[in-house]
This record gives C-alpha cells, structure tokens and sequence, in this order.
C-alpha cells in the first residue's frame, strides 16, 4: 500500500517541486525610536509537493503568503528555515551556472500584464531578449521564433513590432505567456494572472493556459484568491491562512467536502446566484495577528468552532479522508 505525503499525493515518482518546511519571517522597525524590531511571520513550516504535468492552485486571502512562497520558489526571496528542491535539487545551493539552468526551467507569469512590460519595448523585444539571453536560439533566427510564439498565444505576426501600450489587457497578457513560455520551461508560477483583466477575458486566458499546458508538457502553481477560477484551473487545491497550509485535497475533493472552517468561511463568501440570497456570515470579529508566532491554531481568533486546545496546540496537516489533508482539531 503507497503512503500518502503532505501533497495530499501518494509518494511516487514524478514530483519536480518539494517544498519543504519552508519558513520566512520578515523583521521590521515598528517606529523610528524603537529599539525592538517585530517580525512578521509570512510564512510557517509550508510542505507541498508539485508533480509533473500537474496544476496546483494555491488559494487564501490577501496577506496569507501565497505571494510569498511562490517568490521563495522563483529564488527571489531566501527562506528564514526549510528547503526547497527541484527535481530533487535544493535550488538555495545552485552555483551559478546551476541556478541559470534553474531560472530558464522555472517561469512566472505576472498579475499586471500592464506593468510587467516594458513599454519602450516592442512585443518582440519583450519575448526575444530571453531567448537571447539565454542562447536559446542564434540571434538570426529569434524574430522567427518570436512570430511563432505570439501565434501560440494567439496574436497575429504583425504585433511583432506593436509596443505594450497598442494592445488590449488581455493582448499584454498574451504576451506576458509568449515570453514565459519562450524557454521552454517546465514548472510556470502563475500569480493571480487573470486577476486584472475583464471577467470575458478571463475565461480565454485560462483555456489558453490549460491549451497551452496540454501541448508543453507543463506544470503550474496557480497563486489566486478566486475560488471559481482555482475550481476551473486546478488538478488539486492548497487552502492557506497566515502563512500555513490549512486544507489539501483535490479539486472535486475539496470542493464536495471541505472541513476546515477557514475552508468553509471562504465558500461561504462566495456570492449566491440569487438576488435575495444570503448567506450567514460564520466567523469571528477578531483578527489574526501575522505579527505573533501564536502557539496554538492560526485561525483561533476568528473561528467560529474554535475550542480551548486550539489556543495551545497547533493542529498538524493530517489526512483525514484519502489524500484529504486538514489542520484542524475538530472531529478528530
């Protein structure tokens, strides 16, 4: 019988991303005369496992750390403790030339299709520079290789020479895809890349996606606060709170049968398709505090069905239905 890991996976071959234990605390000066710095505990013992050809959408509120982790990954950020290993490499002990293979394997795709390009640069340029810089292909040869990736994403060859600014949103983030998808990567961070653009738009870049994921070979994790656009994108669904995974499953899964009642807050939220329709509001007044390494639960102060241990203990990420993973002291 295979064990089951804190993917919500069984273990197996096949995994091209481990995250592990991953901990960033960020430390500020609260005021100009205070001596005593706070932190700021972005992110807390996170464990995910990614594997190949697979979508792992990463959901939450704003502030929890998705970001934040998914910075860790793109080598942006250094993790304060944990690991991180791809293809079974800790990528914080690349040498130089290892971790130029690393960022040509390893893309993103940005929220602001607007700001992540460079408007004295055409479409061209944007895709074609890191095809040079990483010698992809002879320098004679990048205009054609440009005109054929802008027909991937669909956009026509003549917007080539088309600066950020002559296109629509959802153009620039069609663009934004050419250039991630220009190296021929295998693992895509996705961060909320449809977030600013017109829910029409939305749907085309996401069939795109999946398209595009279909014919590469690709894998994604898919960062976003949209639980209707994680349902459509997402083979499995990671819930985090305050910087610690809260709920693992997979999407029909998780979708069916959530339980941790941060789960069940955030579903709850989502607008009926009713005019009239309501739904009660299920959680506390009280805030989290992202400044405190509380002992107990993250969620204590504002879960509804919170009890006495959850103030001490800190409930761990176990499997609670088949590759159902929660951390949560109820019904246990």
């Amino acid at each position: 019988m295979e064990n089951t890991d804190q993917s919500g996976n069984s273990n197996q071959s096949g995994a091209i991303l481990e995250i592990i234990e991953a901990r960033k605390i960020f430390t500020v000066q609260r005021e100009i005369f205070s001596r005593e710095p706070i932190k700021i505990h972005a992110l807390n013992g996170v464990s995910l496992t990614l594997y190949k050809g697979e979508t792992l959408g990463l959901v939450g509120e704003s502030g929890c750390g998705k970001s934040t982790l998914g910075r860790l990954i793109l080598h942006l950020d250094k993790p304060t403790e944990g690991r991180i290993l791809f293809q079974g490499q800790d990528i914080f002990a690349y040498d130089r030339q290892a971790l130029k293979g690393y960022f040509r394997k390893v893309q993103l795709i940005f929220q602001d299709p607007q700001a992540s390009l460079n408007p004295r640069k055409t479409a061209g340029d944007a895709i074609g520079e890191p095809l040079l810089v990483h010698r992809i292909v002879p320098g004679a040869e990048v205009q054609s290789r440009v005109a054929k990736l802008l027909e991937t994403v669909g956009l026509s060859q003549d917007s080539i020479d088309r600066y950020p600014h002559e296109f629509s949103g959802g153009q620039r983030q069609r663009i934004g895809i050419a250039r991630a998808i220009s190296l021929q990567p295998e693992l895509i961070i996705a961060d909320e890349p449809v977030s600013a653009l017109d829910v029409s738009v939305q749907a085309q870049i996401l069939n795109l996606l999946k398209e595009l994921q279909q014919s590469f070979g690709l894998t994604y994790l898919f960062i976003t606060h949209d639980l209707a656009v994680v349902r459509h994108m997402s083979d499995r669904i990671a819930v985090m709170y305050l910087g610690k995974i809260v709920e693992l499953a997979e999407n029909r899964e998780l979708y069916d049968r959530p339980v941790h009642p941060y789960t069940l807050a955030l579903f709850a939220a989502i607008p009926g398709l009713s005019p009239g329709q309501t739904k009660r509001r299920i959680l506390r007044e009280d805030l989290s505090n992202p400044f405190d390494a509380f002992r107990g639960c993250s969620f204590y102060p504002r879960c509804p069905e919170r009890m006495d241990r959850c103030r001490h203990e800190n409930p761990e990420l176990l499997e609670r239905f088949p590759g159902h993973l929660v951390a949560c002291h109820l019904n246990l």
